[in-house]
């Protein structure tokens, strides 16, 4: 298994076979009468969703008993039971005879890192950027020497480590690729660049097999990728599965910055000037032995964490093969000090309404109304983690994933946000992009039922925030399964502890899970399966 190292926090959209995905906002038709009549099933159930049931889930889920849900602590895996046993309490049935998916997670962090050049200390993530990964052991590290190896390439075009062994010593390499001027690269002779010019895996793994101890990558913006990032690169991270596995895959390695490497360069500087000319004009890699005094430690740990997506599934009728996924992420960012971030909206409010949503199907289903489709009500862990739990769950499905009509998420449904004064409106993200036939259903659905106002301003390609892909519906999406995501904005509790539940309009609650309910509705139980007519994204 290969992994990528350098961290990508934009994500750019791929195109759609409709043009630009709708960005407006649709005010429903009131020239429809809304629905009411209680002889007709799905409005009977869908009046069982209600504020108050919405409300004691939350009054559990966002307490300070459970210390912010944070993936891998108590707190999360108190929730976990809590959604398990209200899956239990209601009848649903089980997969494999638990309520439970197990994930596997890998913290990783530093217990300390930090480099010497002759004497000087250079600091972490200001002149350098190491990832904790499960490389060597490199507690501590010393060597009186840095071997310069232009760019770090071997190819029949173009090798960097003609006539120099580094085994066993420290490499450093320049990104990128010899060029010839600016445009044309010396590898393929033309504007387009090698496969070596962005690909960190590549350069690694040949300095591995060349015996190189470390490698030190050169990186130009270093200090620019570092200020905009910062937040994201401090403390440890998390990945999902036994990365344990993974040690020695790759050595030990930095990006360092030039003021870093100009230290270890030295005197040396006209040497290297020189053989840096030589590689674009001639074509001729050399690797330079550049004496120094050169030490520090990469003291890292890796633990691992288990944590549980919940799973409760209502079993369909004549399209049982078909299944519908309503997901919700339950976990939030758990306990900063003294600090509880209860994410009472983040996500409490879209995990109680799918468990309220769960029971009104489940209810149905006993009176003899559905669903036809086979109805999974997912609940993930690893959201605030980079989408870890859904993530796994649609790399170890529990049906088929061909078998999945949609999946509909729910996160964040509970507050108003600064671009609106009236509560009755709610962002519908990616109703269209896989499937008209979705967008269309939750648009008559809405006309039928509830008349909210739905706005897609965060559906547009052009969204700066990426809301799309920042949410568990996406993980489905990826895969080429129609996806809606039902979410009301962010607001200046987002992520602080003051999400807390007496901030959460239950009426938008409740109203917004009928939305969601009558959509699913149709979903789980009209006669033809929805069309995937978009772009797989």
């Amino acid at each position: 298994m290969k992994i990528i190292y350098l961290i990508v926090f934009s994500l750019i959209a791929t195109g759609n076979l409709f043009g630009q995905y709708v960005s407006h906002i649709q005010e429903p038709d009131t020239s429809i009468s809304i629905i009411n009549d209680m002889d007709d099933p799905r409005v009977k159930f869908a009046s069982t969703i209600t504020a108050k049931d919405i409300e004691a889930h939350l009054s559990v889920l966002a307490s300070d008993k459970f210390e912010g849900r944070e993936t891998g602590e108590p707190g999360n895996e108190m929730a976990a039971q809590y959604i398990a046993k209200h899956f239990d309490k209601i009848g649903m049935s089980k997969t494999d005879g638990s309520y439970f998916q197990n994930v596997t997670f890998s913290s990783t962090g530093w217990n300390d890192t930090e480099i010497y050049v002759k004497g000087q200390r250079f600091k972490h993530l200001w002149d350098y950027l190491a990832y904790p990964l499960p490389f060597n052991d490199m507690q501590t590290f010393t060597d009186d020497e840095v071997m310069f190896a232009g760019y770090g390439i071997d190819d029949p075009r173009y090798n960097d480590y003609r006539g120099k062994s580094v085994a066993g010593k420290v490499v450093m390499i320049y990104m990128g690729e010899p060029m010839v001027n600016e445009t044309t690269s010396k590898i393929t002779g033309t504007t387009t660049m090698s496969e070596w010019n962005n690909n960190v895996n590549k350069k690694l793994e040949v300095a591995k097999s060349k015996g190189a101890k470390m490698v030190l990558m050169v990186s130009a913006d270093l200090k620019s990728f570092l200020m905009e990032n910062r937040k994201y690169l401090l403390g440890g991270s998390l990945e999902l599965g036994d990365k344990s596995e993974m040690v020695g895959d790759v050595p030990a390695h930095a990006y360092i910055s030039t003021t870093l490497a100009e230290a270890i360069i030295g005197d040396k500087s006209t040497k290297v000037a020189k053989a840096v000319k030589k590689m674009g004009k001639r074509g001729k890699g050399k690797v330079l032995a550049l004496p120094t005094d050169f030490n520090g430690q990469f003291d890292n740990y890796l633990n691992l964490l288990k944590g549980k997506n919940v799973m409760g599934v209502i079993e369909g009728s004549d399209l049982k093969d078909e299944i519908i996924v309503v997901s919700a992420h339950y976990d939030h960012l758990g306990k900063r000090g003294r600090d509880i971030f209860n994410g009472a909206d983040d996500n409490g409010s879209g995990t109680s309404t799918v468990l309220d949503m769960a029971e009104a199907f489940k209810l149905a289903k006993e009176a003899g109304h559905g669903p036809r489709r086979t109805m999974l009500f997912l609940l993930v862990t690893g959201e605030e983690k980079g989408l870890l739990g859904s993530q796994w769950y649609a790399e170890n499905p529990t049906f088929p994933l061909e078998n999945i009509v949609a999946d509909v998420n729910v996160d964040m449904i509970g507050r108003i946000d600064d671009e609106h004064t009236d509560p009755n409106y709610i962002y519908v993200i990616g109703s269209d992009r896989l499937s008209t036939d979705l967008h269309k259903i939750n648009e008559q659905a809405n006309n039928n039922y509830t008349q909210m106002v739905l706005d897609y301003t965060y559906n547009s390609e052009e969204d700066p925030n990426r809301y799309y892909y920042r949410s568990d519906h996406y993980n489905f999406a990826e895969k080429g399964i129609p996806a809606i995501f039902y979410f009301s904005g962010v607001h200046k509790d987002y992520h602080r502890p003051s999400d807390t539940i007496e901030k959460i309009l239950f009426d938008k609650v409740e109203k917004t899970g009928h939305l969601i309910f009558h959509t699913t509705w149709e979903l789980a139980n009209r006669d033809e399966r929805i069309r995937v007519d978009g772009l797989k994204q």
